[in-house]
């Protein structure tokens, strides 16, 4: 008998491919699925469990606990509710066991605290509906489209005394950000600090290797100072701070009270670097002591008080944009919103640039959601707001590529969206703007092996060294199993140096990167064109507009201002494609293009498949299952 099950995540993070797979297959199963999204706070998930056989709460941030603390007060508010409490994800950034002891003296039935399949979940599932009387059939949850999308700002340049009416309010709105007020002595500090930007530059010529960047983000400056002193022993040529994901929602009490918290436990038990709570004075000494080009790299909601604190601290590289930082991680934030406050940002950099000659570059995050992501989408949304970034006189940008596991593929993406970048730029009349291109080492779910996770880091580096990328981001051979360590980043830049050195003995293959490259070129004109159509000319109303009407459209996003419609898969090949174009206004060629791969990998599937869904579940679930020869895909 089809029972109702509550499902979504919790917190401020925004895995949703998970989730979003798990909602077919127990769809699949005959269940009514009230599907939440991501981002919902306890409360949500107690208002809909009141008819609910089943509540399942995924976190994936390992803050769990924080979010549990009214737990036991909503279940007195909540007296009527009867429903079986889930927990999984990756729950806690110290010990599983502890927060399976934690979440089960709460009333949880059922704790998963590191990654599990959905095989098993539907399987307990099963068991434990078995003998359930059941409850009230909910609703499952209306499509959340359509959305009003809301105004975009004007598509110009913020003035200087736009930007200095803006500030206070900003630099308010919590108590650190009154040590940044200073542009002239923080100018000067940056002045003296390596250059984020510059160590690139001897990296865009042919042939030189590239910039190794691990990630790095724990909750007390001291344990921050010895991971990057550690990572530039073991050969880091620039690092940067992972924000912690409470700072990211803009929840600085919070984080406060995880840094209060981690001091008592004597480890950190935030998923990253508070930078706001810790502010300007500590990143100082911090830059002072590590004397390595550093970069902040968040997904913050508001990014400005973090980009006016990260820049007076020294800090000369600041990722996001507002797309990219959007679409892929909130369920709810307007992109006219997000437009606004990154043309802050831009014009806070830009400024900075004008005024005292400080060069801060500015990476936009394309790998957006990681799983499945076509390269053309990647290289629309970084060309995008690359442009928006020059318009507000940002002088340096990082546009950064997710591998996707298709080495020829791969290499082709990189050098159409270098190609591409330099090309816009220069017609928009911005010849001068510096143009990085960075890797990022295969960003999906990564193989449950040791030896696998292994092997996959080392090709991949050697694709990102063949492909001329101007930096990596490293990976672990852990990602898969738990958050890593220091030692952990350390083995992951030892095989990222193993697998670029190996990329020296290797031929590519030219045809086959050439054909890649011109579907690519194709594909992007194409989206792009339809953008700057939207429009009428101006592009922040043109991203409004696009992904209002489907034409920017990316897959497994959180948000309600995505539509969803665009479904990738990988071809024979393990490349991927478009397996549904939903309103992307592509050509008759195009898509003929990727429906002819698509039927040949139906072809060939075995066992066969009875839906795209199942096909992209496996696509999904493919390499942390391990149902592939090598790394790369087409090796």
């Amino acid at each position: 008998m089809p029972r109702s099950i509550v499902l979504g995540g919790i917190g401020a993070d925004a895995h949703s491919v998970g989730l979003t797979l798990l909602k077919h297959a127990i769809s699949e199963a005959g269940h009514a699925v009230h599907f939440m999204g991501t981002q919902n706070n306890l409360d949500d998930f107690f208002r809909h469990a009141v008819d609910a056989d089943v509540v399942m709460i995924s976190c994936m941030d390992g803050h769990l606990r924080h979010y549990l603390k009214e737990f036991p007060d909503l279940l007195l508010r909540y007296p009527d509710i009867d429903a079986i409490w889930y927990a999984g994800g990756n729950l806690d950034v110290g010990s599983a066991e502890r927060i399976r002891g934690e979440a089960r003296r709460l009333g949880f039935r059922r704790v998963f605290p590191t990654y599990v399949d959905i095989p098993t979940v539907l399987s307990v599932l099963a068991e434990d509906l078995l003998t359930r009387r059941p409850g009230v059939r909910g609703k499952p949850a209306a499509p959340p489209w359509p959305t009003q999308p809301g105004t975009a700002p004007p598509d110009q340049r913020l003035t200087v005394v736009d930007l200095q009416r803006q500030r206070p309010a900003v630099l308010e709105s919590w108590p650190t950000g009154a040590r940044a007020r200073d542009l002239a002595d923080n100018a000067t500090f940056l002045l003296r600090q390596p250059s984020f930007a510059g160590a690139h530059v001897p990296r865009l010529r042919a042939g030189r290797p590239f910039l190794v960047q691990p990630r790095s983000g724990v909750a007390l400056a001291a344990e921050q100072r010895a991971a990057f002193g550690a990572l530039r022993r073991a050969g880091a040529d620039v690092m940067s701070y992972q924000i912690d994901s409470l700072t990211r929602n803009n929840d600085y009490q919070k984080a406060g009270e995880g840094i209060a918290e981690s001091r008592e436990r004597g480890a950190s038990t935030l998923n990253g670097f508070p930078m706001v709570n810790h502010g300007v004075d500590i990143l100082r000494q911090l830059i002072a002591e590590v004397r390595t080009p550093l970069q902040t790299r968040h997904s913050t909601r508001d990014p400005r008080l973090l980009c006016e604190i990260s820049s007076a601290g020294g800090v000369t590289g600041f990722e996001g944009g507002a797309i990219t930082y959007n679409i892929p991680y909130f369920k709810d934030y307007s992109l006219a919103q997000s437009l606004r406050r990154w043309q802050y940002v831009d014009r806070l950099v830009g400024f900075y640039h004008e005024k005292f000659g400080v060069v801060i570059d500015r990476e936009f995050f394309g790998t957006l959601t990681a799983v499945l992501v076509p390269p053309s989408l990647a290289i629309v949304v970084n060309l995008i707001e690359a442009m928006l970034a020059a318009g507000q006189g940002v002088s340096s940008v990082s546009l950064g590529y997710a591998e996707q596991g298709n080495r020829s593929q791969d290499i082709a993406a990189i050098r159409v969206l270098r190609e591409l970048g330099q090309k816009y730029l220069a017609n928009l009349g911005y010849p001068g703007i510096q143009v990085n291109i960075v890797f990022h080492q295969h960003m999906a779910a990564f193989p449950q092996d040791r030896a696998r996770a292994t092997q996959l880091i080392v090709a991949s580096a050697a694709t990102g060294r063949l492909s001329g990328a101007s930096r990596l981001i490293v990976k672990t051979p852990v990602e898969a199993t738990t958050i890593p360590s220091v030692s952990d980043n350390q083995e992951g830049l030892r095989l990222s140096r193993l697998g670029a050195s190996e990329a020296n003995g290797m031929e590519v293959d030219e045809r086959t990167v050439r054909e890649e490259a011109t579907i690519l070129r194709a594909e992007v004109d194409q989206i792009l064109e339809s953008v700057l159509v939207a429009g009428g000319g101006s592009l922040t109303d043109g991203v409004v507009k696009a992904f209002a009407r489907g034409y920017l459209d990316v897959p497994f996003s959180p948000s309600v201002y995505n539509r969803g419609e665009v479904l990738t898969a990988r071809d024979v090949q393990g490349a991927v494609r478009y397996l549904n174009t939903g309103q992307l206004r592509l050509s008759a060629d195009v898509i003929d293009f990727h429906r002819s791969r698509m039927s040949e990998r139906r072809r060939t599937e075995e066992p066969p498949v009875r839906s795209d869904w199942q096909l992209v579940e496996r696509d999904v679930l493919r390499i942390p299952r391990g149902h592939y020869r090598r790394w790369p895909l087409d090796a």
